[in-house]
This record gives structure tokens, C-alpha cells and sequence, in this order.
């Protein structure tokens, strides 16, 4: 069946329900996933289709909520947890680095732990403090966590569906500034898209850009401006940045010679740091010029007002793409 025109939060609760309705041992929780749907109503009536024994409301507690899927992991179930924020998420951040991620090495492959932590991130809805980060990098460092990133509808079905029945610890962000932003076709046929692996959104021959989540909008408006100007940019949404493609993007770069790497995040050690040194280290002998990273400022989050002076726009990518081209 494909359920024509869905906005990504839509998307996402069809893939929960999809996973519910396929694995009685998912369930759901959170600050108000069940009677309210979540605070972007991402679980909207789960709770009425599955019930209070795999839909529940948890207190405001996200340290509990963080413990409380090791518990059900380590019992059988696969939990999927919503933190309504990412600036709420650290307190889950002993939870997941002590515990989730160490299940399987802990107890030498008895358990592991095939729990998804789902967090709405990233910019651009003129929130308050502590509701925009844009924080990837921490969970991407810690090994035995995944972190995957959707960029539309359809892809936040296919990549959650893969997390959920991934047998370890997943860490899904979801860029709130594409929640409702775009509508697209989603085929709820139950078929997951594949983790650790990156998508060619456009093809070119003359820049690589790499980008992920809400950044691909701006991404892909440089890509159009470039094309303009008669540079043909392939642009790689990296889609799983724990473990990333980077077969790709050293194929790609291997090709352009050139590339630009955009990310939310503030730049320094973001992840954008991490695919440029593999780059250095890999791809070194086909790169034509410096790698340009284009992020967001090492600052806090700012308040609405200057929102859009943070987030790197189309025409901070085309700057750093002709400089890029120009080196020589």
C-alpha cells in the first residue's frame, strides 16, 4: 500500500505502527507518546491501536527514560523511546554510553541491546532554548551506537523500520524543520532502507557536497544555483553517520577531485571533521583542493532572531563550492 503525500512526523508513525502491528515486542514510551501522540504527534494513536501495555506515558524523567529500554531490551523487547527534544537528551547520555552500548560487549554477545532512541534535533521552527541543537557528533563517538539521520518522509519510514529491527542500540534524529515542511508518496509495505549506507540525491561530475537531515534543503538549492553557473555538484545525503558510507563519498570525491561538507552542527569537531579526515587520509591523492566544511557557528543555539544567521545557508555552500573550484 502507498500512502500518497505524507509529511516525514506522519511517515514516522506509520513505521511505528508498521513495526507494532509486525513485532509484538515493540513498544513505545515517553513523555506523553501515548494519550497526546508526542509533543509532534509522531505517535498519534498507537496508544488506541496497541494499547497501555506497549504504549505508555513515562514521568518527566529523561535519565529514566534512558534506563528504563536497557531493562526491556536485556528482557526481550525492542523499545522505542521518544525524548521530546534534543537539548533534553543528556541526561539519557549515562544510560546509552554505560549501558546500551555496552550490553553486548558487556555480556560477551548473551544480550545485546536493539533499543531506538528517537529525538526530534536541529533548527529552524523558531523554538526556545534547549530545543534546537544539533549535537550528532557525541552519540556518532561512542562505539556501539548508531546514529541515523532521515531527510524526507520516505526515508524516516525506511531508516526507522531498520532501526527498529536492528539488534543494537540506534539513535535516530529527526530534523523537526522537515517534520511538516514537505509531503511525499511512502509506500507502507513494511520495507526497511538500508543503515550505513549514503544516497546520490543528484549526480555531477564537478563538486562533491555531503550533506544530512534539514541541511539537504540548502544543500540541494546550492546544487541548483551551482548548476546555474554551469557546476555539476553530486550531492550525498549521508543518511547513517554511525557507521558512515564512506565508500561513497571517497567514490564521489574520487570522480569530482572537490568537496564541500555541510552540517547544523557547530563546526568544530563536528562530524564533518570526521569525513574530512578520512578524506585525508583515504582520498588524498584524487582531492584537487582543501575539503570546505560550511557548519554552524561554535556558539549556543541562538533564540529565534538569529536562527538564521546560525544555520549555514545556500549561499555560505555556493561560497565555499567556488572556492573550492577555484583552488588551484
Amino acid at each position: 500500500m502507498t500512502a500518497a503525500g505524507l509529511t516525514m512526523v506522519e511517515a514516522i508513525d506509520l513505521a511505528l505502527a508498521r513495526a507494532m502491528a509486525e513485532d509484538p515486542t515493540v513498544v513505545v514510551l515517553g513523555e506523553d507518546v501515548g494519550k497526546d501522540g508526542g509533543v509532534f504527534r509522531a505517535t498519534d494513536g498507537l496508544l488506541a491501536r496497541f494499547g497501555p501495555q506497549r504504549v505508555f506515558d513515562t514521568p518527566i524523567s529523561e535519565a529514566l527514560i534512558g534506563g528504563l529500554p536497557v531493562g526491556l531490551a536485556a528482557m526481550g523487547f525492542r523499545p522505542v523511546v521518544e525524548i521530546q527534544f534534543m537539548g533534553f537528551i543528556y541526561p539519557v547520555i549515562d544510560q546509552l554510553v554505560n549501558h546500551a552500548a555496552r550490553l553486548r560487549n558487556r555480556t560477551r554477545g548473551r544480550l545485546s541491546c536493539p533499543m531506538v532512541l528517537r529525538a526530534p534535533y536541529g533548527g529552524g521552527i523558531h523554538a526556545p532554548e534547549h530545543h534546537s541543537e544539533s549535537m550528532e557528533a557525541i552519540f556518532a563517538h561512542v562505539p556501539g551506537i548508531r546514529v541515523a539521520i532521515p531527510s524526507s518522509p520516505a526515508k524516516a519510514y525506511g531508516l526507522l523500520l531498520a532501526a527498529i529491527r536492528d539488534p543494537d542500540p540506534v539513535v535516530f534524529l529527526e530534523p523537526k524543520r522537515v517534520y511538516r515542511a514537505v509531503r511525499e508518496p511512502v509506500s507502507d509495505d513494511g520495507r526497511a532502507l538500508p543503515l550505513d549506507r549514503a544516497f546520490v540525491l543528484r549526480q555531477g561530475g564537478d563538486l562533491t557536497l555531503v550533506s544530512w537531515g534539514a541541511m539537504l534543503v540548502e544543500t540541494l538549492a546550492a546544487a541548483e544555483a551551482l548548476a546555474e553557473e554551469g557546476v555539476e555538484a553530486e550531492v550525498i545525503d549521508l543518511a547513517t553517520l554511525k557507521y558512515f558510507d564512506a565508500d561513497t563519498v571517497l567514490g564521489s570525491v574520487a570522480r569530482t577531485g572537490r568537496c564541500v561538507i555541510v552540517h547544523e552542527a557547530p563546526l568544530t569537531a563536528g562530524f564533518g571533521a570526521e569525513i574530512a579526515a578520512r578524506l585525508a587520509g583515504e582520498g588524498l591523492m584524487h582531492l584537487l583542493a582543501p575539503v570546505e566544511r560550511v557548519a554552524g557557528w561554535d556558539t549556543v543555539m541562538p533564540l529565534p532572531k538569529l536562527e538564521s544567521r546560525y544555520m549555514p545557508s545556500a549561499e555560505r555552500i555556493v561560497a565555499a563550492a567556488r572556492r573550492a573550484l577555484e583552488y588551484r
